[in-house]
């Protein structure tokens, strides 16, 4: 007994001792491991300084790449972006009970069509598109169902967070990105391009500028009850479009049908007949050839006829006038008379140098050529003098008048920023490094000389209303009887006024346009330039006059007053 007592103590310490030694190994490993962390974290304490390497993670900079590049206004602010907005397709093949997934994409999406749904869930395609432009909550809730093949695909949509504003200077993208229309479309290899998701579109436009001129359209739109209004805000010296408004308008977030009216710019594709404003042309041709000097007089004692044509004042004065009186009470007589002393070919060489027979230059593809007279012999010659016979889009006006007040320079209209502090790109639209390579169609003189005319035309003219407390604002105003059914209608008219400001200095044109407004009480019933189109132009020149920096100044002094009798001023 006591033999097999000792043997059996004897393998239990055995067993033990080789347990003991077993688990040596592990711990010594576990120590040494340990003992290595806690070597290199006191080595990077007391050696290296790794506060480069915190800031390097912070200040990492994240690359968000997009389907199409931001567009900002001048001032940089979101024009148009892109969101992600994933769409739900299908996979008909891999449905296992098309009734029942289609029950579970209703409950989610219960706007959708429950028999089109169910088509595409049997249809024998390998992939169809649901629905697109989900929302977060819509995809967890579509996740949740687990139906096999239904694909929750990856998207971005476009979304303009502006609304309404600027509408026809972006354009619009359809429902796979692709541009339709305005910058978009001209600028679509910039913004298409991911390599540029970090290089912004800069436009011209401030947006402020815009809301107010769209504002000031829209209550005279609605005041007069026009069919529609166009504005225009162009740097007179850059050629810059601050402001670009065409009324009705759309939202580029919601569905677009194309051929509705209200898709069509009035500022580019749209050519109308000026009327007076063209005067301003007139003028500055008859000056600059020579043809005529300030101080000439012309007889508009009674009606001219030429030919079978008789040509009235609206305005009669029934005496001579003066060049500064042809111009300020806008007489249709004194301009025929001023045109024939230039002559048909001295008109029509000067107009095509102001760009009048050529689509307007700007960013945008929806641009109209003007309609000119067929047959252009004296008669039309008279016409055109007047504004009449001729039709021309709101932006050839805005881009000539101001190459008529800047000196004489033609500087193209643009909506691009110009910036100094950074690298332009002309986009095949002509690009001039000074101010003094752009053509030079009237002289600097003549230049000078308009101005003053302009400024007579607002102070003692029909272009009154559209006077600024401060300002010096000058302008022209225009009426014009449209074209309906291939003859003149005196009751639907195109009302417009183009105004600078300040005439000493010139900065901005001002273009505003009404589309058959209808007179009221306080017009007294009347629905010209002068007392529909001409106060928007004001409102807008006292509201944005501070806000870019025009300092107000009236004590500017406006030469021929002299030749001027201000016995009888109207509108």
């Amino acid at each position: 007994m006591r033999t097999a007592v000792l043997h059996i103590e004897g393998a239990k310490s055995e067993a033990i001792e080789v347990a003991r030694n077993r688990l040596i190994v592990p711990v010594f490993l576990f120590i040494f491991g340990f003992s290595l962390l806690v070597a290199r974290l006191v080595s990077i304490a007391i050696f290296e300084d790794i506060s480069d390497q915190i800031i390097q993670v912070h200040s990492a900079k994240v690359e968000i790449v997009r389907e199409r590049v931001d567009i900002l206004d001048r001032n940089g602010t979101v024009m148009a972006t892109n969101l992600p907005a994933p769409s739900l397709a299908v996979r008909p093949r891999l449905i296992a009970d098309p009734e029942e997934t289609a029950d579970g994409i209703m409950a989610v999406l219960p706007n959708l069509n429950r028999d089109q749904v169910l088509n595409k869930l049997k249809s024998s395609r390998h992939f169809l598109y649901i629905r697109r432009n989900l929302s977060p909550k819509q995809v967890w809730k579509i996740n949740a169902l687990g139906f096999p093949g239904l694909v929750l695909e990856q998207a971005e949509k476009r979304v303009y967070p502006q609304g309404k504003l600027a509408s026809h200077v972006l354009g619009y993208v359809d429902v796979d990105n692709k541009p339709q229309a305005g910058v978009e479309k001209f600028f679509d290899d910039h913004l298409s391009n991911p390599m540029r998701s970090d290089d912004p579109l800069h436009l011209s436009l401030d947006l402020r500028v815009q809301h107010i001129v769209r504002q000031e359209l829209k209550f005279a739109m609605d005041r007069f009850s026009a069919k529609g209004a166009a504005g225009i805000v162009m740097d007179v010296e850059t050629g810059e479009i601050l402001a670009m408004t065409s009324l009705p308008d759309f939202d580029g977030n919601g569905s677009i049908d194309p051929s509705t009216p209200e898709m069509k710019n009035r500022n580019t594709l749209e050519p109308y007949e000026m009327g007076s404003g063209f005067k301003t042309f007139t003028l500055a041709m008859a000056l600059d050839s020579g043809a005529i000097k300030v101080t000439d007089e012309f007889d508009a004692t009674r009606p001219l006829k030429v030919g079978r044509r008789t040509i009235h004042d609206d305005h009669a004065k029934k005496r001579h006038l003066s060049v500064p009186e042809v111009y300020t009470y806008s007489s249709n007589i004194g301009a025929s008379l001023i045109i024939r002393q230039v002559g048909v070919d001295y008109q029509k060489a000067y107009l095509e140098r102001f760009g009048m027979f050529d689509k307007p230059v700007i960013e945008l593809t929806g641009r109209s050529r003007p309609i000119l007279p067929r047959r252009w012999g004296e008669i039309q010659s008279m016409t055109v003098s007047y504004g009449h016979g001729i039709a021309v889009t709101p932006l050839h006006l805005v881009t000539g008048i101001a190459a008529v007040v800047n000196g004489g320079r033609l500087i193209p209209a643009t909506l691009i920023r110009k910036d100094k502090d950074q690298d332009n790109i002309s986009y095949g639209l002509p690009e001039y490094s000074n101010v003094e390579d752009y053509p030079q169609v009237i002289s600097a003189e003549t230049s000078r000389k308009m101005r003053h005319l302009m400024r007579l035309a607002v102070e003692y003219g029909s272009g009154s209303n559209a006077r600024v407390e401060g300002y010096r604002v000058g302008g022209k105003t225009g009426t014009a009887e449209k074209v309906i059914n291939g003859s003149y209608s005196r009751e639907n008219k195109i009302t417009s006024f183009v105004g600078v400001f300040p005439m000493d200095n010139p900065k901005y044109v001002i273009f505003a346009m009404l589309d058959e407004p209808q007179g009221i009480e306080e017009t007294f019933y009347r629905a010209t330039g002068g007392w529909t189109a001409a106060p928007v132009v004001g409102q807008i020149i006292s509201r944005i006059g501070p806000m870019l920096g025009v300092e107000p100044n009236a004590d500017v002094e406006t030469k021929y007053q002299n030749l001027i009798l201000v016995n009888a001023k109207s509108n």
